[in-house]
């Protein structure tokens, strides 16, 4: 299933995408819904971010060019680290370039969705935990790294996380493909087997540190060909079960 956040006439909604249009749903997500029985279309409705997530964390440095660069060890530690929920939007918005940064990055991601508390989860059960998938861009703004090689300025300016367009339920993560165009050019196109840590990996190992929550939302890494970008550029991430996630570079009255 597809599920989506949306407004008609500045009302939020939320419900399930169909080939008839959007079911509108009420009730807890990762709980218990049920429809409504009301119908939007398509064209009537503007889609939101698909879930305000309780956090995000992502993954750094997570994919190989090609199957023969991953490493024979994994990483003891992998690198993690959080993002704002400030940070996020939702598909057709703009991204918003802080004043006085020249160098923005795009970086198309699978995103997974938490739907059920997690503690100390063996890679075996972690997808029991997982309540879909969508598209994730974690924009990044390299020049606000701290110098001791701290992230989370350059990953937390508010519109930097674009999600969606919709959460999907019915995926295989192991055999979908990350994609990026850029102006209309390719940019990124790696399948989910060239992660270094995959997906159980990262969620069991999260889960030992942190309780998971449902509305959790992991950025699983972004393949290789991610490029600086500026205004007026436009950015598509899409996995194609999923969808095309799609946002403009615009300016910023935010100043830093």
């Amino acid at each position: 299933m597809k599920f989506a956040r949306f407004t008609v006439d500045s009302k939020v909604y939320s419900g399930v995408v169909t080939a008839g249009g959007i079911q509108e749903i009420t009730g807890d997500l990762f709980v218990s819904w049920e429809y409504t029985g009301k119908v939007f279309s398509r064209e009537e409705a503007r889609l939101l971010a698909p879930l305000v997530p309780n956090q995000i964390i992502g993954i750094g440095a997570n994919f190989v060019a090609n199957k023969e660069d991953l490493p024979s060890e994994l990483p003891e530690i992998p690198v993690f680290f959080f993002k704002p929920v400030s940070s996020v939007i939702g598909t057709e918005e703009e991204i918003m370039i802080p004043d006085g940064t020249d160098k923005v990055k795009f970086e198309s991601e699978l995103a997974v969705v938490i739907g059920k508390e997690a503690k100390d989860v063996p890679e075996s059960e972690v997808f029991e935990y997982v309540f879909g998938y969508t598209v994730g861009n974690d924009v990044t703004a390299p020049s606000h790294f701290h110098k001791d090689g701290h992230w989370t300025i350059g990953k937390s300016f508010d519109t930097f996380t674009p999600l969606g367009p919709v959460i999907e339920t019915e995926l295989d993560p192991f055999s979908v493909v990350v994609t990026a165009r850029l102006n209309g050019v390719e940019k990124q196109n790696s399948p989910t087997d060239l992660m270094i840590i995959p997906i159980p990996k990262m969620i069991s190992y999260l889960s030992k540190v942190m309780t998971l929550k449902p509305g959790d939302v992991i950025l699983t890494g972004s393949p290789v060909g991610a490029e600086f970008v500026g205004t007026q550029d436009v950015i598509e991430c899409e996995i194609k079960e999923i969808g095309v996630l799609k946002n403009v570079f615009a300016g910023t009255r935010m100043k830093v």
